[in-house]
């Protein structure tokens, strides 16, 4: 491959890697808007989600030119592909991020309804994969790509919980209504980042591998969250 065609992939590397790096960012502020009630902090999401969205439009941009010019191979095909799915995932990230600010200014007008234990533990857990997920990716490790996959499950457990007790404290409380379906809100936005995550993940593994499992079941076995031991 030519020197012209190695910087323009390296280019786009460095795109995804950027907007990955500010998808990170922008959930990590979220989450501390949300633990912290911080109201500026819930501004700074919202207005940096516009630079991501940026991002994401200038990579397939960048991935559309570098396929009509350069007539890819199949492995170069694959990294495109895979690139804008990535790039794609990112931005719905992000979207996920700016959701959990815009609930936790509602949040913050009222008292606490709980004390933030499964939710800051959800968050942990997803951004653990997000950043994994982007290792893989840089790495091209499919070992980790696999096990990031099987996080989701611990995810899914979690918000399930926390969704029968939240409806429980609306049952009892009427008044707790509108504080209980903003903090349902976030902990699905929190499942749906870990969702993208895995995506990315499946994504890294078909672009090393050659093979597609998005739908083997068999690969999201759950895993126990931070701190509990395994049985």
């Amino acid at each position: 491959m030519s020197q012209f065609w190695e910087q323009q992939l390296a280019d786009i590397r460095e795109q995804l890697l950027m907007m990955s790096g500010l998808t990170e960012r922008n959930l990590a502020l979220a989450m501390r808007a949300l633990v912290e009630r911080d109201d500026k902090l819930c501004d700074t999401v919202e207005a940096e989600d516009s630079q991501i969205d940026h991002l994401e439009i200038q990579i397939d941009e960048m991935v559309i030119t570098y396929m009509a010019t350069h007539g890819p191979i199949a492995r170069d095909c694959r990294m495109m592909l895979t690139t804008s799915k990535i790039s794609n995932n990112l931005e719905r990230i992000a979207d996920q991020a700016t959701k959990i600010a815009r609930r936790s200014r509602e949040l913050n007008t009222e008292p606490l309804l709980k004390p933030l234990i499964d939710i800051p533990l959800m968050a942990e857990i997803a951004q653990e994969m997000l950043r994994d997920s982007i290792t893989a990716f840089v790495d091209a490790n499919n070992e980790l790509a696999i096990e990031i996959i099987a996080r989701d499950r611990s995810v899914d457990s979690i918000n399930k919980q926390l969704e029968r007790e939240l409806t429980g404290y609306m049952v009892e409380n009427p008044k707790s209504i509108t504080r209980a379906l903003n903090l349902m809100t976030v902990a699905r936005a929190i499942e749906r980042v870990a969702d993208h995550a895995t995506n990315i993940a499946e994504e890294v593994f078909y672009l090393y591998k050659g093979q597609d499992i998005r739908h083997e079941p068999s690969l999201k076995q759950p895993v126990p969250p931070p701190g509990k031991d395994k049985e």
